[in-house]
């Protein structure tokens, strides 16, 4: 699976870490309505676990993302248009 982080690039990463990320994320879309402190530090959570767990790809390498997730400085209004509903991963 290839995971794009707007701003850094695109990291290569096992399937298998897609229900753990898909937890961070359903995490985040419940924090939208309540926390934006918390929602900030799940979001960290979030891209280290993709930049721990994957292969930074080549930048002069262009292939499709199958998922792009926003970067760390995200704005409360922003994450609530990205997050919205199943957030970036549906269940």
């Amino acid at each position: 699976m290839i995971i794009r982080v707007v701003t850094e690039g695109q990291y290569e990463v096992s399937d298998s870490l897609l229900d753990e990320l898909n937890e961070l994320d359903n995490e985040i879309v419940e924090l939208l309505k309540s926390d934006e402190t918390k929602f900030r530090d799940v979001l960290r959570e979030f891209i280290s676990m993709i930049r721990e767990n994957g292969k930074p790809l080549d930048p002069d390498v262009i292939v499709e993302s199958d998922l792009i997730v926003p970067p760390e400085d995200l704005t409360l209004s922003e994450a609530a248009k990205i997050f919205s509903g199943e957030g970036l991963i549906p269940d």
